[in-house]
C-alpha cells in the first residue's frame, strides 16, 4: 500500500510517499481503509520536532531520537472498515467510521489498523469522508476544553483564534450550550467566524480586544497566542481560562495563578473519547455543527499541505485525500 514515511525531523520535505506492508488486524483491532485524513498542527510539530527545549529529551526518548518511531504520521482518519480481529464486536466489514487516535498514528496511509477500545464511531450520515475527517481533531479539542470550564448557558465567552480548526468547532459548540460569544480573528476570517453562529467579532489586526473593557466568563485561546497576564485581566472574578497548547513555562504560571486568584485555569492536551465523537456526530446530523474545510490534497500532495500548514493560517481542517470513494 502507499504511506507517507517521515524520514527525519525537519521541513515538509523530509515525508515521502512510499510503498509498504498492508497492516493485518490483531484480535482486537479493526482494519480501516482510509480516504481521508487531515494535517493538524500536531503533525507539523511532531515533524518538525517543535517541542520546549525542557521537553527535548524526554521528547527524543518517547518520540525518536532522529527521526519519529512511528514513521506513518496522521491522527484521524476517515473510511471503510475492511477487515476486523477476531475480538471486535463493536465494528462489521463495510461499516463507514471516522477515528482519532493520538497513540498510534499511521492514518497517512491507505490503510490503518486501529483498537476496537480507540476513539472510534460511525461516522455522520450525509457527509463525504472528507467532511467526516474534518471533525475529530478540532471538535473533540473543543469539546474537551468547553466541558473542562463547566461551560454554561448564558456565559460570556471569548474564542482566541476561532477560525482555525479548534476554534470554528468552539464557536459552534459554544453557542449550541446556550453562550453568547466573541470571536476573536484574523480580517479575511471574519465572515467565516459570524457564519458559524458567533455573536460577535473582533478583528486583532484592527482592534486591541483586550482594551474593549468588556470580561469573560470563560476565554478560551484555541491556538496558544495570547498573552497569559492580558488574559487574566479581561477574565471575571470567578472566569475560565482554557488553553489546550500550554507548553510548561506557561503551565507553571496557570497553576500559580490559580493558587493566588478565584479564577480556573485549565491547560493540557484533549484525550480522545468515543461518546465525544458520537456527541459530534449526532451534532453535525442534526444540522448543530458543521466541519469547516480549508484546502484539500491528494495523498501525493502531502508535502505540499504540511507547508501550507506551517504558515499558521489555516482556516477549519486541511483535508487529505487518500482514496477516493463512492460512499457519502
Amino acid at each position: 500500500m502507499k504511506a507517507v514515511i517521515c524520514t527525519k525531523y525537519g521541513p515538509p520535505e523530509v515525508l515521502q510517499l512510499q510503498e509498504v506492508a498492508k497492516p493485518v488486524p490483531s484480535d482486537n483491532e479493526i482494519l480501516v481503509k482510509v480516504s481521508a485524513t487531515t494535517v493538524t498542527a500536531g503533525e507539523s510539530l511532531v515533524r518538525r520536532f517543535a517541542v520546549p527545549l525542557s521537553y527535548w529529551l524526554l521528547a527524543r526518548l518517547a518520540i525518536g531520537w532522529s527521526k519519529p518511531r512511528k514513521a506513518i504520521l496522521g491522527m484521524v482518519a476517515a473510511g471503510e472498515v475492511e477487515a476486523v480481529g477476531n475480538s471486535v464486536t463493536r465494528f462489521q466489514r463495510g461499516d463507514q467510521v471516522f477515528a482519532y487516535d493520538i497513540t498510534r498514528f499511521r492514518t497517512y496511509a491507505e490503510y490503518t489498523c486501529l483498537p476496537e477500545n480507540s476513539a472510534i464511531a460511525l461516522k455522520p450520515s450525509a457527509v463525504t469522508y472528507e467532511e467526516a475527517a474534518a471533525i475529530p481533531y478540532g471538535g473533540i479539542t473543543a469539546l474537551h476544553f468547553l466541558k473542562q470550564g463547566k461551560i454554561e448557558a448564558g456565559q460570556h465567552v471569548l474564542i482566541y483564534g476561532a477560525s482555525g480548526s479548534v476554534g470554528t468547532f468552539a464557536v459552534q459548540l459554544a453557542k449550541h450550550f446556550g453562550a453568547r460569544v466573541t470571536g476573536v480573528c484574523s480580517t479575511s476570517n471574519v465572515a467565516l467566524v459570524k457564519s458559524l453562529g458567533a455573536d460577535q467579532v473582533i478583528d486583532y489586526t484592527q482592534e486591541d480586544w483586550t482594551r474593549r473593557g468588556e470580561t469573560y466568563d470563560v476565554l478560551f485561546d484555541a491556538v496558544g497566542k495570547t498573552s497569559f497576564p492580558d488574559c487574566l485581566k479581561v477574565l471575571k472574578k470567578e472566569g475560565v481560562y482554557l488553553q489546550p497548547l500550554a507548553a510548561p513555562a506557561l503551565s507553571l504560571r496557570m497553576r500559580l495563578a490559580g493558587v493566588t486568584s478565584s479564577k480556573t485555569l485549565i491547560g493540557g492536551e484533549a484525550t480522545p473519547k468515543t461518546e465525544d465523537l458520537i456527541f459530534l456526530k449526532e451534532l453535525v446530523e442534526a444540522g448543530k455543527i458543521k466541519p469547516v474545510i480549508d484546502r484539500r490534497y491528494p495523498l501525493e500532495q502531502i508535502v505540499e499541505a504540511h507547508r501550507y500548514v506551517d504558515q499558521g493560517h489555516k482556516k477549519g481542517d486541511v483535508v487529505i485525500t487518500v482514496q477516493q470513494s463512492n460512499h457519502i
